[in-house]
């Protein structure tokens, strides 16, 4: 895979960390990436902080390119595959990070066998820790996918799934960074009603989400009983607990999941014509 050359179209933020967690990860060679972004100066700007070729035409990308990375708004995505279909050839992967948009779409507006997967990476992909889920498309098979493997575990964790399961990706880990940021900036909030400063109060609770992330990545425990090692008998964590579920937060979250699970059912179906 280090000799394969990799094209990404739409070098905005997620495509930017995909180019950077691929030189991070030191088997990608700078000769054999590049990238389109439309604007002439953050095209100059990131060719300059990534050593990489930056240029304005997708099509000389997509010639270039073994692996084609298609970083777009979705919206302009059919756009973007009329305009590179020219320039597509047998053996070349397509990845695509498009929300609401299937791989058969993209094989139909293509009209031709090319392998193509669709990845749902999230937001923290800018500072290498994404959940990334991948799904294969017709023609794609096992080393397509270790290829989208290699590609995404250079900026977090990945996982294969049927696309069926897709929305329900979209609620939960790629609606999920949302969910945390709320968190976050509630517990901030009750530090400072309780009498602390801003400033400690946020540093105390991104350490506090930080530290119970990583115990339970790295325990592998069900969180009902890490939940269970704070939660002492008569304690504050008990009490605070029966708040908790007083004001329904389980409910609240698994809420928030299914009605973005919805949403994206209902924009993939727009996308695709369907009432």
């Amino acid at each position: 895979m280090p000799s394969r050359k990799i094209g990404v179209i739409g070098a905005g933020n997620m495509g930017t960390a995909l180019l950077r967690g691929i030189l991070a990860s030191k088997w990608g060679r700078k000769p054999n990436l590049f990238a389109s972004h439309p604007k002439k100066p953050k095209a100059a700007a990131l060719a300059r902080e990534l050593g990489i070729r930056v240029i304005g035409q997708n099509l000389e990308v997509a010639r270039k390119a073994d692996v084609l990375i298609l970083a777009v708004k979705p919206q302009i995505l059919e756009s973007v595959l009329t305009e590179i279909r020219p320039a597509l050839r047998d053996g070349q992967l397509l990845i695509s990070i498009a929300a609401g948009f299937p791989t058969h779409q993209i094989e139909s507006i293509l009209g031709a066998p090319v392998s193509v997967i669709r990845a749902m990476p999230n937001v923290a992909a800018v500072v290498s820790l994404s959940a990334t889920v991948l799904c294969l498309g017709r023609h794609a098979k096992s080393p397509h996918a270790a290829e989208a493997r290699r590609i995404f575990e250079s900026i977090g964790t990945v996982v294969e799934l049927p696309e069926y399961q897709l929305d329900a990706v979209t609620g939960l880990s790629g609606t999920g960074p949302m969910y945390i940021f709320q968190i976050i900036e509630g517990l901030s909030d009750a530090g400072v009603r309780v009498g602390l400063s801003r400033d400690v109060s946020t540093a105390l609770t991104i350490q506090t989400v930080l530290g119970a992330a990583r115990m339970a990545q790295v325990l592998k425990t069900h969180p009902g009983i890490l939940k269970d090692l704070v939660t002492s008998p008569g304690g504050t964590a008990i009490a605070a607990l029966h708040s908790l579920e007083r004001n329904r937060l389980r409910a609240i979250l698994m809420d928030a999941v299914e009605v973005a699970t919805a949403r994206s059912k209902e924009l993939g179906q727009a996308r695709s014509g369907k009432t």
